[in-house]
């Protein structure tokens, strides 16, 4: 089966190497799928390759989906440079009892295990856009050459030609996820971005591969390449971009402490797009980024946060835990000037735990 797998991966590349039209590598050609997602996530500066343990895994590490038991929505909002930028997630994940398992595939298995497994579905979709954007190339237009509203030699737009168009960018993640072995799971993604600013578009495919350890029930190890196969986006105008791969690894360890349970972790980014001096280290066309959290969670009541993200910032988050709902707020300083305003995030977490959804 891994030769399989392999042959797919090189029919991909040759298919991608022989477009007619050129292909170019577009450097944060992908960064609106970087930003991130959840008030717990995100509170904690994004450390949460290996901590994930909810319906935000499709985005953070596919493979953590099979540890849910019970289906799950999330919802969120952000808001960027004063209100300027929306950024909006919205996901539903559901665990499945008899299943084909993949797993078997991979291990080469003639035999087709129809038993309860850690099976888990999910989709979520990603929106960043600015709405409302004046387009004036036609308010301009002077077809007279002697000016356009010309008032005591001001030139004037006229105004009845503006017309609004909207930026925005999606991604749509089909998510799966299953219990590999006793302490092992693995999940992807496959996911559909499509781009628009005013009458131009874009389409791309792309695939996420992640793995979760559990060396035990205190410590665990998360492994994501985000783009594995460099996904492609082709653009209505002729040109097209690839989004090079992205290396996530992180490390989580939770201990009891005064009544409550204490998270540590902390992840590392690797990306191959010649960032240099907006990484914080470099070698030639890699680049990597660190992040660092930890997380509180007093009698699975309330949390409080704090983080460091790869924008060098201080981050803080709280939570509060309901019957079935869990709402988690973060805050993240933009810059230090207080110009483009700072980052609020809220989220929305509701567990399905009845019986009857249970896996």
């Amino acid at each position: 089966m891994v030769n399989k797998i392999q042959k797919y991966f090189l029919v991909l590349f040759l298919f991608i190497g022989n477009l007619n039209s050129q292909v170019f590598v577009g450097k944060y050609a992908g960064e609106f799928m970087s930003i991130g997602i959840g008030g717990r996530a995100l509170g904690m500066g994004s450390a949460y390759v290996a901590v994930a343990n909810d319906i935000t895994a499709t985005y953070w590490n596919p493979a953590a989906l099979g540890l849910l038991n019970y289906p799950e929505i999330s919802l969120m909002h952000d808001e960027k440079f004063a209100g300027l930028v929306n950024y909006d997630y919205g996901a539903y994940v559901t665990p499945s009892k008899n299943n084909l398992e993949f797993s078997n595939y991979l291990k080469d298995s003639t035999e087709l295990n129809l038993e309860n497994n850690s099976a888990t579905y999910g989709f979520s979709l990603i929106r960043l856009g600015i709405d409302g954007i004046p387009d004036t190339r036609l308010a301009w237009d002077d077809k007279n050459k002697d000016g356009l509203f010309n008032d005591g030699g001001d030139v004037r737009p006229d105004y009845t030609k503006i017309t609004f168009f909207n930026a925005a960018d999606y991604a749509f993640y089909f998510s799966y996820a299953e219990k590999y072995s006793e302490n092992i799971f693995i999940g992807g993604n496959l996911k559909l971005i499509r781009r628009n600013i005013g009458e131009f578009n874009a389409n791309g495919i792309g695939i996420d591969f992640g793995i979760i350890y559990m060396q035990s029930d205190n410590l665990k190890f998360g492994l994501v390449i985000q783009d594995l196969t460099s996904t492609y986006v082709a653009w209505s105008t002729g040109r097209n971009e690839l989004i090079l791969p992205t290396v996530k690894s992180g490390i989580a360890y939770q201990t009891n402490f005064y009544d409550g349970v204490l998270t540590f972790a902390t992840d590392s980014d690797v990306k191959f797009e010649n960032r240099k001096y907006s990484s914080l280290a470099h070698a030639g066309l890699l680049s990597a980024d660190l992040h660092a959290g930890i997380e509180y969670d007093y009698k699975n009541l309330f949390a409080v946060r704090a983080g460091y993200n790869e924008f060098k910032n201080i981050t803080l988050g709280a939570g509060v835990h309901l019957p079935k709902l869990d709402i988690d707020y973060s805050f993240a300083k933009f810059d230090a000037t207080d110009q483009l305003g700072n980052s609020h995030r809220i989220s929305i977490r509701l567990k399905l735990e009845e019986e009857s959804y249970k896996r």
